[in-house]
């Protein structure tokens, strides 16, 4: 890092940065794994071989409190857990594993287990990727008028994995379901064609597992390329929570920052959508000093999380979660519910459960974290927020509304489902009011030929 940046953008030594990863291939070798019984280690390896696995030194040394493992929330986010399969699935993998099968058969195995679950929800490989000149444009995707995501191709992995992920088929090897691109050129090119669109969001993976360099060749294309209608890029990031020497003390630590700067500095807004699900994550020195130079470089930091069994359904964590956020100069954004993939059995808190904890989370927190709406569902039309249960004459309803939809006239319609305490989503909720459908289904059945039954709908941001 040159002396210019450094004056700039100091670098503060918190801790050793040197970045060490474990996957299946070397999780043994993790010195607090010898804590485990032999089973539970088989367990994370046959869960490995179908949802990714990953996990850093960082994690590991500073997040997991080895003390309370297996029990630990942060040890449930990172490692996997034998209940995160169906008992069949697990079984079947279990038996190739202990038969000797070679990396061919059990691949094969996992990538049918794969498939049955949901890996690429709510529509956006169908509905959600946009077309310019014909040409389907593959690594973007256009769902809400003002928003358009993109999928860099060197952040679609992260420093380490999330065991709820709704974007885990992007790190198993399935290249056929894998959204990325390069085409930076067609990104710049679609939001000329588009002046509705108002904001980039890079996601992946982690976009910030991209060095500056990289990162710069996505990111000042759209500073140089007349976009006056683009105001806000956002990075869709895990980083704070997973590396947050991304931000310190990294070799490119000075040049990242600088290039946030540049960000601001040609008119635009940065803002960082950061996932913590886990307060813990909040509390280390490095963390702390990766929101300050943030900050200072200004950026936005809006957090994020989904509400989940065995990581963070206690309204007292949430509480203490904003507090420690909105301290720390951060955004409370969203509470989301686990989405309709991958392990969401394992990790899903039935609706009207997720909103008891947001209203009860929401009355211990002052206003300045009162900015976090949810509980809301990422879902095919839209995103859904469950305002919560009333009474309508002689009927227990669940209050709805629209944060977000397909279509923009959907926003802040209220609308009611029969109450239901075990649903957990959209496709298990019925109408209320004896009504046969919701009132976006109809048109959601005629753009996007989804059938007329609710429960149908899948879900994507």
């Amino acid at each position: 890092m040159n002396a210019t940046l450094q004056n700039i953008f100091p670098i503060y030594s918190v801790s050793d940065p040197q970045f060490k990863s474990y996957q299946l291939n070397n999780f043994r070798d993790i010195p607090q794994i010898s804590r485990l019984t032999e089973q539970q280690q088989f367990d994370i390896e046959v869960v490995g071989n179908v949802l990714p696995f990953k996990a850093n030194n960082y994690v590991i040394e500073q997040l997991i409190d080895w003390e309370r493992v297996p029990n630990d929330p942060i040890f449930a986010l990172t490692f996997p857990q034998r209940d995160m399969l169906q008992a069949g699935h697990y079984d079947e993998i279990a038996t190739l594993l202990r038969n000797g099968a070679d990396k061919a058969t059990l691949k094969v195995a996992a990538d049918r287990i794969r498939m049955q679950l949901n890996p690429h929800p709510a529509g956006q490989v169908d509905h959600n990727v946009p077309e310019m000149d014909g040409e389907r444009l593959h690594g973007m995707q256009h769902k809400y008028r003002q928003t358009v995501l993109f999928f860099p191709s060197q952040g679609q992995t992260c420093h380490a994995y999330c065991t709820f992920c709704f974007r885990w088929p992007q790190f198993v090897g399935m290249s056929d379901i894998k959204f990325a691109s390069r085409e930076v050129e067609k990104l710049v090119s679609y939001v000329k064609q588009h002046p509705e669109v108002t904001d980039i969001l890079f996601t992946g993976g982690d976009p910030m597992i991209m060095s500056a360099k990289n990162l710069a060749a996505y990111i000042e294309p759209l500073l140089s390329g007349d976009l006056p209608n683009l105001i806000n890029i956002r990075i869709g990031t895990k980083a704070l929570a997973y590396w947050p020497h991304k931000f310190v003390d990294d070799k490119d630590s000075g040049e990242m920052l600088a290039l946030f700067r540049k960000v601001t500095d040609a008119g635009k807004q940065l803002a960082f959508m950061a996932h913590f699900n886990h307060p813990r994550e909040l509390e280390s020195d490095t963390v702390k000093q990766a929101i300050r130079n943030l900050r200072e470089a200004n950026v936005t930091i809006r957090t994020q999380s989904p509400v989940m069994r065995h990581i963070n359904d206690d309204p007292a964590l949430w509480a203490q979660m904003w507090e420690a956020q909105v301290k720390l100069g951060c955004i409370p954004y969203y509470m989301f519910l686990a989405r309709d993939t991958g392990a969401q059995h394992y990790f899903s808190v039935p609706l009207v459960r997720a909103w008891e904890i947001f209203r009860e989370a929401y009355q211990q927190v002052s206003g300045l974290a009162r900015t976090v709406r949810g509980p809301s569902m990422s879902a095919n039309p839209g995103k859904i927020q469950v305002l919560g249960v009333s009474q309508a004459g002689d009927e227990k309803v669940l209050v709805m509304r629209f944060l977000q939809g397909r279509n923009s006239d959907w926003v802040q319609r209220p609308f009611f489902a029969a109450y239901d305490e075990k649903a957990c989503w959209i496709d298990e909720l019925k109408p209320a009011f004896g009504a046969e459908r919701f009132f976006f289904e109809e048109e959601m059945m005629e753009h996007y030929h989804e059938p007329q039954d609710a429960n149908t709908v899948d879900d994507f941001e």
